[in-house]
């Protein structure tokens, strides 16, 4: 990795922590250049303006999900056994606070929900695809015969989502103890749901 890429690599790094916490609305250059002891100047030389910044860090968030949760899971094999990677790998993500803030899409989804424009407009696309992904998978699970045939992929997906969703509220504001076995409970319904 060249500096220049190294420098915009460790800068969307220290941002994406940052507006985990505070949101991408208060994400600023003067702010962030303040943080990591850069100029203003050198920081808008990389980013050129507060949008296209970020722009940047909802695509880094996007690339750090599927490196921890997705592209392990699709190292098992097609079907219940990928699902239950996922499942796993999000969980862990949330349980990890990789970020400060847990998941930067709840951050985000909350944040942008009503405010149209580029932002929210780049975070629908993401979540939509995680959607197909979880979608395409519930269909491959019937494909394999894991899964019964009539079952609704959208709507398996938009369960499991919900699921998660449920977690990272239960975990992170509430701190309940119980977070995880409830959700690997949930899931372990879900599933079988999926199958009678």
């Amino acid at each position: 990795m060249r500096k220049g890429e190294a420098t915009r690599h460790s800068v969307l790094e220290h941002a994406l922590a940052c507006c985990s916490r505070i949101g991408l609305s208060s994400l600023s250059i003067g702010r962030l250049a303040d943080q990591l002891g850069m100029s203003k100047s050198g920081l808008f030389a990389h980013f050129k303006s507060k949008e296209a910044l970020q722009l940047q860090v909802l695509e880094r968030a996007a690339e750090e999900f599927l490196d921890d949760v997705v592209r392990p899971a699709f190292r098992e094999p097609d079907g219940e056994p990928r699902i239950r990677r996922l499942f796993h790998n999000w969980v862990e993500w949330t349980r990890t606070n990789r970020h400060p803030g847990g998941c930067p899409f709840v951050q985000f989804s909350f944040e942008l929900d009503d405010q149209p424009g580029p932002l929210r407009d780049q975070l629908l696309r993401q979540q939509r695809g995680w959607m197909d992904i979880l979608a395409e998978a519930a269909g491959r699970a019937v494909r394999q015969g894991h899964f019964r045939d009539d079952l609704d992929q959208k709507q398996f997906a938009h369960d499991l989502q919900s699921l998660m969703l449920g977690y990272h509220y239960s975990a992170r504001l509430m701190r309940s103890r119980d977070a995880r076995s409830r959700v690997e409970q949930s899931f372990e319904s879900l599933i079988q749901q999926a199958k009678e």
